[in-house]
C-alpha cells in the first residue's frame, strides 16, 4: 500500500480485516517498522477519536508522530497561478513538499464547507497533499471520505456476526447541525466490498450521492428498514441534492432500543445522546459504538504497517 485515501486503497479487504483483528491481538509485533520513521498529522480541524486512535497506532509500531493543529492559523494557497497578495501566507505545493521533509508519512484530516458541492468533491485539501507531497499520505477525514473509519466498521462487523452474510442497515438519524456525507459514503462503499445484506433508510431528501450508493437499496420506512436487522448504523448527513441543507428535523427518526431489537448499534461517534440515540439503546449491550472506537486503532495500525513495509 502506498497510500490511504479511499477503501479502494485496500485490495482484499477480507484479508485485511483478518490481519486487523490478528494486530488486536499482538500489537506491538511489528513495532520495529516505524524506528527511526515519523508520521506527521495535519489536523484542519480538530479530533478526538481519529487523533488518539492514529497516534496510538503509530506508536504500536514504533514510529514518531509530529502533531500540527492547524485550524484556520494556516492560509494555504490552492490555485496555481495564483498572485499571493491577499491573506493566504503559503502555496500548498511548498506546504506540502515542505512537511515531507520531516515525514516518512503524512496524515491529513479536513471537513468540507458543505457550501460547494464542486469544490468539496474535488477534494482540494486531501488531494493537493496527494500530488504535491513526496511520501505516501494517509486520509484521516477528508471533505467526502472516512475510510480509516469505514475500515474499523467493518472489522467490528466482522467480530461481531452470528452469520455469514448478516442484514446491515444504514439508518440516517437528526442532528441539530448539517453534517458531511464523508462518514456514509465510506460506509457504503465499504459494506458494497463485504459479504453483507446492506440496505439504507431515510428521509426524502436526504439520498446520497447516487455514484456512490449505486445500486444498493434504499428505503424511506425505518420501520420497515430496520427489520430482522443484525447491525444498525445510524448517522446524520445533509443533503446532497441540496447540498449541505438540512431539509428535515424529525426526532421520530431517533433510534431506540425498542427499534433496533435485537440488532448491534453502531455509530462512529461523537453522538448527541437522546437526539442521534437514547440513552437506554447506547448503555445496553446492543451497543457496539466503545468497541467499535476501540478499532480505530488498529484500522489506522493496518494502513500505517502497509504503508511502512512497501517503504
Amino acid at each position: 500500500m502506498h497510500k490511504y485515501t479511499s477503501v479502494f486503497d485496500i485490495l482484499d479487504v477480507d484479508t485485511a480485516v483478518k490481519q486487523a483483528i490478528s494486530l488486536k491481538k499482538d500489537p506491538f509485533k511489528y513495532n520495529h517498522l516505524g524506528k527511526n520513521k515519523t508520521l506527521v498529522m495535519l489536523f484542519f480541524n480538530s479530533s478526538l477519536r481519529t487523533r488518539l486512535s492514529t497516534e496510538k497506532a503509530a506508536q504500536n509500531l514504533g514510529l514518531n508522530v509530529m502533531v500540527l493543529n492547524v485550524s484556520n492559523a494556516w492560509k494555504l494557497e490552492f490555485e496555481d497561478g495564483a498572485v499571493m497578495n491577499l491573506d493566504t501566507a503559503e502555496h500548498i505545493k511548498d506546504a506540502a513538499q515542505v512537511v515531507s521533509q520531516y515525514a516518512d508519512i503524512i496524515a491529513v484530516r479536513a471537513f468540507p464547507e458543505l457550501k460547494n458541492k464542486a469544490i468539496d468533491a474535488s477534494e482540494r485539501i486531501l488531494n493537493s497533499f496527494v500530488n504535491y507531497a513526496t511520501v505516501p499520505v494517509v486520509n484521516m477525514e477528508s471533505a467526502t471520505a472516512h475510510p480509516l473509519q469505514a475500515f474499523a466498521d467493518a472489522i467490528t462487523i466482522e467480530e461481531l456476526k452470528l452469520k455469514k452474510q448478516p442484514k446491515v442497515v444504514l439508518t440516517w438519524a437528526p442532528h441539530p447541525k448539517a453534517l458531511p456525507h464523508a462518514v456514509a459514503n465510506s460506509f457504503v462503499k465499504m459494506m458494497q466490498r463485504l459479504d453483507v445484506d446492506f440496505s439504507i433508510v431515510h428521509p426524502k431528501g436526504y439520498e446520497l450521492d447516487p455514484k456512490v450508493t449505486k445500486d444498493t437499496p434504499c428505503s424511506f420506512n425505518q420501520e420497515a428498514a430496520l427489520a430482522d436487522a443484525d447491525f444498525v448504523y445510524a448517522k446524520n448527513w445533509s443533503s446532497y441534492k441540496n447540498y449541505g441543507q438540512v431539509m428535515v428535523q424529525d426526532e421520530n427518526w431517533m433510534c431506540t432500543k425498542a427499534k433496533i431489537a435485537n440488532a448491534k448499534f453502531m455509530h462512529c461517534l461523537p453522538i448527541r445522546r437522546n437526539v442521534v440515540a437514547e440513552d437506554a439503546l447506547l448503555d445496553s449491550q446492543n451497543s457496539v459504538v466503545i468497541q467499535q472506537a476501540n478499532n480505530r486503532t488498529f484500522a489506522a495500525q493496518y494502513v500505517l504497517k502497509s504503508i511502512l513495509e512497501q517503504q
